[in-house]
């Protein structure tokens, strides 16, 4: 099978390997694993791979670079004007000879190619909408038109367009799906966890205003003045460390509140392990694997009501669904910390769903869309 991969991820290349965005590239090493033949078409820079970068692991990859373009000032446009016959025709030739098209949605690639795929309605595609799906959400033109244009059976054929979360009124080109991080086997058992002595709280996440860490500490704060013997620990780096720092120092939060930085995958096992909540007041979302990893390790979750989230909490029957009012939210989470038995209840039913969606799972949907060649 010939598998096209459309996306805005930008590459780096390092001899004859091609290096991408982490969990990118792990999710997409998956579906790789049932194909013959690859072609990427994406952005490609020069200089070293960085840290948060990893290698698909296939043997041949034909990679087809482009140009990065963006709409974000008028400047960017004419840039963008400029290179967009380019790549529209670029992507007119690789669709031509795909046998199956993969888009990966929302970006600027992902826009051209959800318009480019029309011209080719017989052939097997394939979309992930990684975004926000939710109909009602407020979100940049581009976004809703690529939702648009996936979703509307008159322009799109023969397409599986995964989303998060399950929406009314969606066409046949739909199908909720979801994500996963862990395998069966590490699905071990872990011990009730005490409300008693230290309880700690996390943020798991790029530290950038859209997922609001600096709420989340201001939250912490206004919750410890009553529950003193709480901490909060900050792992993951970004533009507002600078901000929370400033916050921790003016507010003397040093004994209880802490920067860590980004861990790796089995440090932070142990970190949700032995934590009893996540916060993530995060503006928007799309299947926040923090979330699903802090539950399939019985630390339950604080989660803004965005995208799919209220349904992977099933409205807060399995963890608390922030409002928008900040002291009510501070009554949620305290009135938890006062009922022990319901946070074990809450953590327990969290942590069994969260363990329906193994990787093995993952893969096992995964072959339900792109046919294992033989």
């Amino acid at each position: 099978m010939k598998f096209l991969i459309v996306t805005h991820v930008v590459h780096t290349q390092k001899g004859t390997d091609f290096f991408a965005y982490s969990p990118y590239v792990n999710e997409m090493n998956i579906w790789l694993r049932h194909v013959n033949s690859v072609t990427i078409i994406a952005p490609l820079r020069k200089g070293d791979v960085a840290s948060l970068q990893k290698k698909y692991n296939f043997s041949s990859i034909n990679f087809i670079a482009v140009p990065e373009f963006s709409f974000i000032n008028f400047k960017e446009s004419i840039k963008a004007i400029g290179v967009l016959p380019i790549i529209l025709w670029k992507l007119f030739r690789v669709m031509f000879s795909a046998q199956h098209i993969h888009l990966r949605c929302p970006g600027n690639m992902g826009l051209l190619g959800s318009l480019v795929q029309i011209f080719f309605p017989f052939k097997a595609k394939s979309a992930k909408y990684a975004g926000n799906w939710d109909p009602n959400a407020k979100q940049p033109l581009s976004y809703k038109f690529q939702k648009f244009v996936l979703g509307n059976t008159f322009f799109t054929h023969n397409m599986q367009v995964l989303v998060y979360g399950d929406w009314n009124n969606q066409t046949k080109n739909i199908k909720s799906f979801f994500t996963s991080t862990y395998y069966e086997k590490e699905a071990i058992a872990v011990p009730p966890k005490s409300l008693e002595a230290k309880i700690k709280f996390i943020f798991v996440g790029t530290l950038v205003k859209g997922k609001q860490p600096l709420l989340a500490l201001q939250l912490f704060e206004k919750i410890q003045q009553d529950y003193p013997n709480l901490e909060l620990s900050f792992y993951g780096e970004g533009e507002e460390r600078q901000a929370l720092e400033n916050y921790i120092t003016l507010h003397s939060l040093q004994s209880s509140v802490f920067l860590k930085g980004n861990q790796d995958r089995e440090t932070m096992k142990e970190i949700y392990k032995n934590s009893h909540f996540l916060m993530l007041p995060s503006k928007s979302e799309g299947w926040p694997k923090v979330v699903a990893e802090a539950m399939f390790w019985g630390c339950l979750p604080i989660a803004s009501s965005v995208s799919c989230v209220p349904f992977m909490l099933d409205f807060g029957k399995r963890g608390i669904v922030f409002v928008d009012n900040f002291e009510q939210n501070i009554t949620l989470i305290q009135e938890l910390l006062g009922k022990p038995l319901e946070y074990e209840k809450r953590r327990t039913v969290a942590m069994q769903w969260s363990r329906n969606f193994t990787l093995e799972k993952f893969e096992k949907e995964i072959t339900k869309i792109v046919t294992p060649c033989e």
